[in-house]
């Protein structure tokens, strides 16, 4: 992948470094769960990725099918959308343009391989995130509501 950011699958050697990451108080603010320290098995609908900067792991990144859970927000989207997910997990290295720069790297590699489109849905009082996926290209798809991962806004961006 071009740029300084590589993508590798979550190994079970990693469950440290994510329960460290998720353990880190602007994780935990958002985030709330240790799921992707727990869930590391192989889910069919569910990609999870080490995201690394220049031989360096610094975030986590999940892709998932839009329809692999019965009753998701964005089960409306056309057949192969993606739904994403990650967060910074190195404190020194937010505010730096990077989460823009990552995200964006594994947005083109979902469009690559044929998502007509990629949802996310931040907590709508993280204005940071929202930023930076309207930078990305995300608009808002619906409004602000309670969903069973917490309290969502719906942002969809389209190949």
């Amino acid at each position: 992948m071009a740029g300084p950011y590589s993508f590798r699958r979550v190994r079970e050697e990693d469950r440290a470094l994510l329960r460290r990451w998720l353990a880190e108080p602007h994780v935990r603010k958002w985030w709330g769960s240790d799921e992707p320290a727990e869930r590391l098995e192989l889910e069919g609908h569910v990609a999870r990725w080490i995201v690394w900067l220049e031989g360096t792991p610094f975030a986590y990144m999940q892709d998932y099918s839009v329809h692999g859970e019965e009753g998701h927000h964005f089960a409306g989207l056309p057949a192969g959308s993606r739904g994403i997910d990650q967060y910074i997990g190195v404190p020194g290295l937010i505010g730096q343009g990077h989460g823009t720069g990552f995200i964006g790297a594994r947005m083109q590699a979902l469009y690559d391989e044929g998502a007509p489109a990629i949802a996310v849905d931040p907590d709508p009082t993280n204005a940071r995130a929202i930023a930076v996926y309207r930078k990305l290209g995300f608009e808002v798809s619906g409004p602000a509501h309670d969903s069973r991962w917490g309290r969502v806004l719906p942002m969809v961006a389209w190949r």
